[in-house]
């Protein structure tokens, strides 16, 4: 079986839209109809109902849908191991941006220390594209904001990342204009918490979901911001801007995801301890 049948059928489990599908495979939508097509000949067994309310799975769609997630994974990792260098082990991780702007020296420099027969292939990433990573095999572990809870995928909180409102000009709420503020715009549960605090931060001209960025738009233009504590404490430090002393912190929880089927792996459970315990101090 082509795995781009697979990939198609996956990815409709996402989209529930052939246009859309064909769009993220870069494909036109007669190609994706035809694998439809295709691996419904193959299973025999009709997968999809299409309609102009959306694609939905038939039942068979749905018994199917767990062993292709389990075909992709396993594919992934034939390709990988196959093509190794050598006997080393090698593992892919995925760090959320935020993370890895400021603990990736730290944490892999202990990541080869625990596993030194271990070859590391970093990529920051943003929540979303990690998971899905994490579900075709793409990644092997992944330290991430916004966990996409299924039953092919583990998560486990490991600590929480604390965002300080800080600003260039006063050090109230009060004082603070909405006009002036820059949306920080990390993870929903980010999201929901800031909007339970602040309502007036609601809507504002300027917004980004990176903290690098929102520092950067931060001493460009002025004004407020959450950015990460370690941020808030060097921008104290240098001047650029200060704490806002009546504005309480915002907590991100952190998690640690893989494939269910690594969550006991010896490489994984080092992996969880070394960055629970950075994030734990």
């Amino acid at each position: 079986m082509q795995i781009e049948l697979i990939d198609t059928f996956l990815d409709l489990l996402d989209t529930r839209s052939f246009n859309r599908t064909a769009e993220n495979l870069g494909v036109t939508q007669s190609t994706v109809s035809a694998r439809v097509v295709a691996l419904e000949r193959a299973v025999g067994r009709k997968l999809l109902n299409r309609s102009r309310a959306g694609t939905e799975l038939t039942t068979a769609g749905m018994w199917f849908a767990p062993h292709a997630r389990s075909l992709r994974h396993g594919w992934t990792f034939a390709l990988r191991d196959t093509n190794s260098p050598g006997d080393a082990l090698s593992l892919r991780v995925g760090l959320q941006l935020d993370l890895a702007e400021s603990h990736i020296g730290d944490w892999v420099a202990e990541f080869r220390e625990a596993l030194p027969e271990t070859n590391f292939y970093l990529e920051p990433d943003y929540s979303i594209q990690m998971n899905k990573e994490l579900l075709t095999g793409r990644l092997d572990f992944a330290v991430l904001y916004t966990p996409r809870f299924g039953p092919d995928l583990h998560f486990e909180s490991v600590g929480e990342l604390n965002y300080i409102l800080v600003s260039t000009g006063s050090d109230q709420i009060a004082d603070l204009s909405p006009t002036e503020h820059i949306r920080a715009s990390y993870s929903p549960s980010f999201d929901m918490q800031l909007t339970r605090l602040h309502p007036e931060f609601a809507d504002t001209p300027v917004a980004s979901g990176q903290n690098a960025a929102v520092t950067g738009l931060l001493s460009a233009l002025g004004g407020s911001a959450y950015v990460i504590e370690e941020t808030a404490e060097a921008l104290h430090q240098q001047g650029t801007a200060r704490p806002v002393r009546d504005a309480a912190p915002i907590a991100q929880t952190v998690y640690a995801g893989m494939h269910v089927r690594r969550r006991h792996s010896r490489a994984h459970t080092r992996l969880i301890t070394i960055v629970r315990r950075h994030l734990t101090k």
